[in-house]
């Protein structure tokens, strides 16, 4: 079907493709052979019936809408890409009717732009980061003699030795401005302090953007910045910034500047100089692909220099799964990083990560990150490499998300599910009546044609549809206690079949003629039984399969039947 921007569900959005039963590479031969069709099928003219009548003008009015759109290249090229909403976009009048399908994109994304601006006026995009530290040390740091003065039995002490809140929100001012407005709370160890972070950023083209951001705090003091954006060539662009904060000691200025290249497809090559406080000199190469993340960094400068490398493996299933590795080494020490991530919601992705370092010691960190919202939790369990405390960072996570998942992530996005599939029937309703009013109506306008096709067919031991059903069956040996959901399709089947053959394209049939969708989002098949030649068959199509029967087995069968069939009667003509 027609590729929609728009992830909803759209029942209104009627598969032209389908309607016609033609492919989608159709060519306008094709086209016409299926208009002429249905024409004679649903033509007004050809029904006294005053409300068949009726009822064949809005079918033959669908018909030739399809054929109107699917006939018209530039009209094609945008159902293709955006299906019928596509074509309601205000503006395609004005458009050159000889672009190509990537121009045609641009051009829809361009005029939903001007038709999204009042509505991104009041949008805003929060974002906010909790991180609540834990120190953990005594699990595995104790000494025995301590455990034996500690009251209360000796548990275990754990304390929540850090947190911090960071909250952004943007707000649009016009077209090409943005306002954010950003702020964070952090406390360690009793002593904590926070500040308050107000930027504007202004797109100055297609090129680049510069923003200015004025800042507070209670420890650091106001601070004053500018930063700038710039696309140098198609493969390489400039960030430079510059700030000044007045502490109290005195002004403090820092500058940096970061230029990266693309240097294929998926690697970028980054080079960036900061002076300041903190001042280095870092580059890094970083390949990104489908199935893999590669990073290698080195930075030398005050205080720290280092060389970083990190590896992440993407898993090509439905929940998203990642194993990531890292080991980054320096003047500070050496620490070694592993862990996986994976998708346990639609919105909602979890994280977990082990970090064994000297003279760092180990620490887990589990981190969730639900919409534009992140929590993270470092756990800190020892200052020293101990193996204990790398196996139970390792074990335990691993263990605990095996139970969690099993007992309430897997019943929760069951039941998500349903829910959602529920409402989508509801809302969804009148639609699927009106397509199942529809669909009766066209059974009725076939009959007349089916029963010529009958009578064509078997006065040729043709291809006869015995029965055909559409929809969701259910097996005997299902555990659920589930009724299957299918309609009667015999007649629309029938009335496709031309030259005792039947094909369908790889469209969703339940746009076909006389067809509706008796389970809106769940699975469906088509199941015939068929006679062809004297024989019957059996045949289960998957919903966007596409169909041929006869086929080319049972038509060499029934030619080796006709054959044998034509010897014994010459036999039986000269035998006394």
């Amino acid at each position: 079907m027609a590729a929609s921007l728009d992830d909803d569900v759209d029942f209104n959005n009627q598969d032209y493709y389908s309607l016609l039963n033609v492919r989608k590479e159709a060519t306008v031969e094709e086209l016409k052979a299926s208009y002429r069709r249905l024409c004679m099928l649903y033509h007004p003219d050809k029904h006294r019936d005053p409300e068949l009548k009726i009822q064949a003008e809005q079918l033959f009015t669908q018909v030739h809408q399809a054929f109107e759109v699917l006939s018209d290249p530039h009209a094609r090229s945008i159902y293709d890409l955006f299906g019928k909403k596509g074509l309601e976009v205000e503006g395609w009048e004005v458009v050159e009717r000889k672009r190509t399908p990537a121009e045609i994109r641009e051009e829809y994304e361009r005029l939903q732009r001007e038709r999204e601006e009042r509505k991104l006026q009041q949008r805003t995009n929060p974002k906010g980061t909790i991180s609540v530290g834990v120190d953990a040390t005594d699990l595995f740091d104790r000494y025995d003699e301590d455990v034996e003065e500690t009251p209360g039995g000796g548990f275990p002490h754990l304390e929540i030795n850090k947190m911090h809140i960071s909250q952004s929100i943007e707000a649009p001012l016009t077209n090409s401005d943005t306002a954010v407005l950003s702020g964070s709370l952090s406390t360690h160890n009793g002593n904590g302090g926070g500040n308050i972070n107000m930027t504007v950023r202004r797109v100055t083209s297609a090129q680049g953007w510069g923003e200015v951001e004025f800042g507070a705090g209670d420890i650091l003091g106001p601070v004053i910045g500018l930063k700038v954006f710039r696309n140098i060539t198609q493969r390489c662009f400039l960030t430079a910034q510059c700030g000044l904060q007045f502490s109290p000691r005195g002004l403090r200025p820092s500058c940096s500047l970061m230029t990266a290249r693309h240097l294929d497809q998926n690697t970028m090559g980054y080079l960036q100089w900061r002076w300041g406080p903190t001042s280095a000199m870092t580059t890094s190469v970083v390949r990104d692909t489908k199935s893999s993340h590669f990073t290698l960094a080195v930075q030398l400068g005050v205080p720290h220099s280092y060389l970083m490398m990190s590896y992440q493996y993407k898993f090509q299933d439905e929940d998203q799964t990642k194993v990531k590795g890292s080991v980054k080494t320096g003047w500070f020490g050496t620490v070694l990083e592993y862990g996986a991530e994976r998708k346990i919601s639609r919105h909602s992705v979890l994280s977990a990560t082990v970090s064994v370092g000297v003279p760092q010691g180990v620490t887990l960190k589990i981190k969730l990150a639900r919409a534009s919202q992140t929590y993270l939790f470092p756990v800190h369990l020892t200052d020293q490499l101990l193996p204990s405390a790398v196996f139970y960072a390792t074990a335990g996570p691993l263990l605990l998300y095996m139970a969690v998942h099993k007992l309430v992530i897997i019943p929760y996005t069951r039941a998500q599910k349903e829910e959602e599939l529920e409402l989508q029937r509801k809302s969804s309703a009148t639609d699927i009546a009106k397509k199942k009013q529809e669909a009766e109506s066209a059974v009725l306008l076939m009959q007349e044609s089916v029963r010529r096709i009958i009578e064509a067919e078997e006065a040729k031991m043709g291809l006869i549809i015995l029965n055909a059903w559409y929809g969701k069956f259910v097996s005997e040996t299902s555990q659920k206690q589930e009724k299957s959901k299918v309609i009667d399709v015999t007649v629309p089947l029938q009335c496709l079949v031309k030259d005792s053959k039947l094909i369908l394209t790889e469209t969703s049939k339940a746009g076909l003629p006389g067809f509706y969708d008796p389970c809106v989002g769940e699975e469906k098949s088509l199941k015939l039984l068929y006679q062809f030649r004297g024989v019957m068959h059996q045949v289960i199509s998957a919903d966007t399969e596409s169909l041929r029967i006869p086929k080319q087995c049972e038509k060499a069968a029934a030619s080796k039947h006709e054959l044998w069939s034509t010897r014994g009667q010459q036999r039986n003509k000269y035998t006394f």
